[in-house]
């Protein structure tokens, strides 16, 4: 038995952790995920990672979320795009005067993940619409929770639907085959001020109450393909 639950809505890729990442209307697919998604990271001396939290791999480095980054060509070296829009330069140089640190650096993924967890996330509108309706005075919107999809659902879905889809998996796009793993455990970073999205301790808390802390459905890639704004994903 199949069903379509949604429709690709957005895309999003992220080429340097912790940083704003980019919309993109198609994108291939491979095991590790989006090509290129979370391929650098900002590293530094004792080689941990850039993040919104301190744990035993990563490193509370506030205001990187104001930065962004993308692939200027598609793929190989990303830029690093300052608070104001603008490609630094010197990618290395900007972020040890922008953090004040002179040991971290832009660097490549090597033999240690800078995913968190599993390679691709993905949010439905059901979830997203009810969490503007539980703190409708503060700005919402799907890069708080960072995910790769955000599929749009029937009218009438009800929130926190991606946790039916735990074990079962998903065909979308050419070819494209995912199995859905577990959601994910959400941490401060959903409070945090980026770009036009102010701080707000609200949207952990509204998380934690009413779900546990969790939110949204990782998955791993079963089969490589490419996945499309406006393509059906059909679940099995």
């Amino acid at each position: 038995m199949t069903d379509i639950v949604g429709v690709i809505e957005r895309l999003w890729r992220y080429p340097i952790k912790s940083t704003g990442g980019e919309r993109l209307r198609s994108a291939e697919v491979d095991e590790r995920g989006l090509v290129g998604d979370r391929l650098y990271a900002v590293r530094d001396g004792q080689g941990k990672f850039g993040s919104g939290k301190n744990t035993r791999r990563f490193r509370r480095m506030d205001g990187l979320l104001h930065l962004g980054s993308r692939y200027p060509q598609g793929c190989g070296q990303p830029e690093l795009i300052d608070p104001h829009g603008r490609p630094v330069a010197d990618p290395t140089a900007y972020l040890r005067t922008y953090l004040g640190r002179d040991d971290v650096e832009l660097a490549r993924e090597g033999d240690i993940s800078h995913f968190d967890q599993l390679p691709l996330s993905v949010l439905t509108t059901a979830t997203l619409d009810w969490i503007r309706a539980e703190i409708p005075d503060v700005p919402i919107d799907e890069r708080r929770f960072r995910p790769n999809v955000l599929l749009r659902t029937p009218p009438g879905t009800p929130p926190f639907v991606e946790d039916e889809w735990t074990g079962r998996k998903a065909r979308t796009g050419d070819g494209l085959c995912v199995e859905f793993v577990r959601s994910s455990e959400r941490c401060v970073m959903t409070n945090q001020a980026q770009q036009d999205l102010p701080h707000s301790p609200l949207v952990l808390r509204t998380i934690a109450r009413a779900h546990e802390n969790r939110l949204d459905m990782l998955a791993r890639v079963v089969n490589p393909g490419t996945a499309r704004v406006g393509d059906s994903v059909v679940l099995e």
